[in-house]
């Protein structure tokens, strides 16, 4: 059964480790508009130019008072290393059981078309602060990056 989870749906909370290995909830955030970027994994071109465009954007992020929250099936310590390597100064959790990807609809059974490889489909949901989604993209291939102004125009609309 795969969940799928709509704009104007509230956004199923989860619990995922971060990069210091501290548990995160989505209800951690509450209060702030939060950019949910699921990536397939860390290291790659395509996840590093994607995680990097945010990094970039923090600033406008920051001034929205929006969080951004990058999740993959990758190991904290992955991530960790990921996000000290293209200085990432927003949170990185790993989906380590699938469970985050799964709740979201977002997760690739058979990614690259190799039997049970598992990984985040590249997506991206804006939660409001009040808890629901009022942006979801998802792309089915994982060449493809956001449109990272229609991103920031969903974030400054709670502004």
């Amino acid at each position: 059964m795969i969940n799928m989870v709509n704009e104007g749906d509230m956004a199923p909370d989860f619990e995922a480790l971060n990069t210091e290995l501290k548990s995160k909830k989505l209800s951690d955030y509450k209060g702030n508009v939060t950019v949910l970027a699921f990536f397939p994994g860390a290291f790659t071109s395509v996840c590093t130019k994607e995680m990097c465009t945010f990094r970039d954007s923090m600033a406008n992020f920051n001034s929205l008072n929006a969080k951004v929250v990058g999740i993959s099936v990758d190991a904290p310590f992955s991530l960790k290393e990921f996000a000290a390597k293209n200085n990432l100064q927003f949170e990185l959790l790993s989906d380590g059981n699938r469970e985050i990807s799964e709740k979201y609809g977002v997760l690739y059974k058979n990614f690259l078309n190799i039997n049970k490889l598992t990984a985040s489909k590249r997506s991206v949901f804006v939660i409001g602060k009040d808890g629901k989604v009022a942006y979801k993209w998802i792309s089915e291939d994982p060449g493809k990056e956001p449109d990272y102004k229609k991103i920031e125009e969903v974030v400054s609309k709670f502004n």
